[in-house]
């Protein structure tokens, strides 16, 4: 193989050596070009376009009206700035309910004309099929157990999951027959932090928990959470990292009273 032709970016199954190993998997979300590319500079092991773009990007209250051509159009601006990233992209809503051929030919889309290396999509025995249809064909797939926030009107609100033995029971099953299914790795949100311990001690592949504790593989947040971009409501699991929100307030301020004040733009950021 030439070097030209080498992968040098991380695969699916640098991944799953990292459960092995015992190093810890980190995933952010990005949704545009310079998100990525800071992410993929400072080694971030996964990038995950997440369908949460339809809270956090495009003003809605719930991911469900995020659309494929939405998807594909962010994807495709998170592809082009990361280089060593894994990129997995979120499935939205009905892109792979409807049927399983359809969900075959929606995750084809991600690779083919995104240029994502996975897919993930939400849900537990249900979706075993799908699943396995779409690993066969060459498709990696992140699953999805837990809160699944594209069934949110059916859960009946953002809360957690698996408290109850026989929803605990189901969810580690459910772990099981998505990991024979075919799937590489699976995300856990907001469901105790034993049963996501029990889940990742079961299963062969990693656990990428978001409100799951310490005891996944990885960990997830969304990005503009971790940054502290927004004043909204933050969950529990949220740590901010930072408090962009004050930040670029003031300096957009900054910016209004110099300009209202004829300070700005001054010699230096004029040309002669």
């Amino acid at each position: 193989m030439s070097t030209q032709n080498k992968i040098t970016r991380k695969t699916t199954a640098d991944i799953k050596k990292m459960k092995v190993s015992g190093e810890k998997i980190t995933v952010l979300t990005a949704y545009d070009y310079a998100m990525s590319s800071i992410l993929d500079e400072c080694n971030i092991d996964i990038i995950l376009v997440g369908d949460s773009l339809g809270n956090v990007v495009l003003g809605y209250d719930t991911t469900l009206p995020v659309t494929m051509e939405d998807m594909l159009h962010h994807t495709k601006a998170v592809s082009r700035a990361a280089k060593n990233a894994l990129i997995v992209a979120d499935m939205p809503f009905l892109s792979y309910q409807v049927s399983t051929k359809e969900a075959f030919s929606n995750a084809g889309r991600f690779l083919k004309e995104a240029d994502a290396q996975a897919i993930k999509l939400e849900g537990g025995r249900d979706f075993a099929e799908i699943v396995r249809k779409i690993t066969s064909s060459g498709i990696p797939v992140m699953a999805h157990l837990g809160l699944t926030p594209q069934s949110i009107h059916q859960i009946g609100g953002y809360k957690v999951q698996g408290k109850k033995d026989e929803d605990a029971h189901r969810i580690i099953e459910d772990a099981k027959i998505l990991e024979q299914a075919g799937a590489f790795s699976i995300v856990l949100e907001c469901v105790p932090e034993a049963l996501a311990s029990e889940v990742t001690k079961s299963i062969s592949i990693p656990t990428i928990g978001i409100g799951a504790g310490v005891h996944c593989d990885g960990q997830v947040l969304v990005i503009n959470d971790l940054l502290g971009m927004s004043e909204r409501f933050t969950p529990k699991f949220v740590k901010k990292y930072a408090n962009l929100n004050s930040e670029i307030k003031k300096a957009v301020k900054n910016y209004i009273g110099e300009v209202k004040n004829g300070n700005f733009p001054d010699s230096e950021h004029s040309f002669k």
